[in-house]
Order: C-alpha cells, then structure tokens, then sequence
C-alpha cells in the first residue's frame, strides 16, 4: 500500500467561509425549489473562485481610507475597483471593503502577500471572492454594520469602540460607527 501525503500548505484559491456558508445556503435552496429546475446551469462557485479577481478584505479600521487601501494592494497588481463597505444606514466605513484586479494572479499575489499584515495597527483579512455585486457593499447586522461588531465584548478603538450588544447592556447611548 502505497503512503498517502497530506498537503501541509491551505491553498490560496480556496473558498472563503463567507462563500462556502453562502454556497450551501445555494444548494439548499436550489434543492428545495423543484419548479426551478428548468432554468439552465450557472458555474460552480468554487469555478468562479478559480478565476476570481476580486478579493474581500476584512478588519479594516473604520478609520481607513480609500487611498491606504488602493495604496498598498497596488503593490501586487494594477488595480480595476475598490468599493468600501458601508454601513447601511449611516453611509459610514464599517471594516471591509472589494478589491478587484485585472487579472486572477494578481489577484492571488496580494493573498499571499498582503493577507495577515497590519493596516491601522489592524492585522487584515483576505479571500478570493466571486465577484462584487451592487448592494454588497452594505453591512449586514441588525444596526447597518458588521455582524460580528456587534457582538464584541472588548473596546476596539480601531472599529468604533465596543460593540453595540456591550454598549446597550452598559446603557451607553452613543452612536458608534
């Protein structure tokens, strides 16, 4: 029997866990809808990933701005598009953002060489996305913003102080970002 390898290195191509949860949503879906079996097949996503050009970046300051960002990811690439995420009510920054390059390796190069550093004293998060869509750039928690900011328990001045579930319970009644 011949020994089997195990890959000790995560590929950079791999689906993010945002994509994957909003892959399996999909598929749930579209195996509950039997009468909308007749519409034709659409590319995997893990396909689209395979020549995605857009990344998602993630705990960003709210304080960042456009120009850090285009800044240091045009470092691996000319870049096509960047969009700020912003919270749904305010318009305000709200930590990510879409950074889309004109072709996959450049896209695959800022992965491997800007994901996990620091921007704003903030260690930044990227993954391959499927492509930026219009209404995306909008938080999607229950105040407009990032989900999981709202359920912080420790003062982050980076991402607008603490999260808003803490700042209820301590009856503070400020606006956070």
């Amino acid at each position: 029997m011949a020994p089997t390898t195990r890959n000790t290195v995560d590929r950079l191509d791999k689906p993010s866990s945002y994509a994957a949860s909003k892959n399996r949503r999909r598929k749930y879906n579209r195996d509950s809808d039997d009468a909308d079996r007749s519409r034709e097949k659409t590319p995997d996503f893990e396909d689209k990933l395979k020549e995605a050009t857009t990344l998602y970046v993630g705990n960003l300051s709210f304080y960042t701005t456009e120009e850090q960002i285009h800044e240091l990811f045009a470092k691996c690439g000319e870049i096509k598009r960047l969009v700020m995420g912003l919270d749904r009510y305010q318009k305000t920054p709200c930590g990510f953002c879409f950074v889309e390059y004109y072709t996959h390796q450049d896209a695959l190069d800022c992965m491997k060489y800007i994901g996990g550093t620091k921007l704003d004293e903030r260690i930044i998060r990227t993954d391959l996305d499927e492509g930026f869509t219009e209404g995306r750039q909008y938080g999607r928690g229950k105040s407009g913003g990032q989900v999981r900011d709202e359920y912080r328990d420790e003062y982050d001045p980076g991402r607008g102080g603490y999260g808003r579930a803490i700042a209820e319970d301590l009856g503070e009644d400020r606006d956070f970002k």
